[in-house]
């Protein structure tokens, strides 16, 4: 069944900041009874990006989560602007976060992050042909950057020390593609 079975009947802001907006929906749902139904817009893509050397080493970013009240291990990743192509932020992302410059990136995935809540868009995309300089990252990050090989970073999150959804999609998808071949 691929048509909307939901029925809005009023919409309301109900918060707005630079990142997100958050608008209340009373609605009907599919059994037709009232509901309410609350959705986080994100106002940028999510963009994640997994570098890739010759001998398949990886660079993950480690940084306190805020949300998380926790320290995450990640793929580099970040916001890009809807109005700017998302090679361009991935590019701007990678070279912010860890000093890497790649010649090449290419989109491996899509994903919606949380679809029962948010409507936010993931692109992530795999980088090679690496060279490095000094990276900048925001004044909002403290970052870690450590290098290891995608074995590792496959045993991470299998172990759970790698839990940001972007990542683990990203490491899976990459590692599979490697060790199927």
């Amino acid at each position: 069944m691929e048509n909307n079975p939901w029925k809005t009947l009023k919409s309301e802001q109900v918060y707005e900041s630079a990142w997100i907006k958050v608008t209340k929906h009373d609605c009907l749902n599919p059994a037709d009874k009232p509901a309410i139904y609350s959705v986080v817009h994100f106002k940028n893509l999510a963009i994640g990006i997994i570098p890739l050397d010759e001998e398949n080493n990886t660079w993950l970013v480690g940084q306190w989560r805020y949300p998380l009240n926790a320290y995450s291990w990640e793929i580099p990743e970040g916001g890009g602007q809807l109005e700017v192509n998302p090679l361009d932020s991935a590019k701007r992302e990678l070279k912010e976060e860890t000093g890497i410059i790649a010649q090449e990136l290419t989109e491996i995935m899509r994903l919606h992050l949380s679809n029962s809540a948010t409507d936010e868009l993931a692109i992530v995309f795999v980088a090679k042909n690496l060279s490095f300089e000094n990276s900048e990252p925001e004044e909002s990050e403290i970052l870690q950057v450590k290098k290891v090989h995608i074995n590792e970073a496959y045993e991470m999150v299998c172990r759970a020390e790698i839990t940001d959804a972007i990542s683990v999609a990203a490491i899976m998808k990459v590692w599979i593609g490697i060790n199927l071949k």
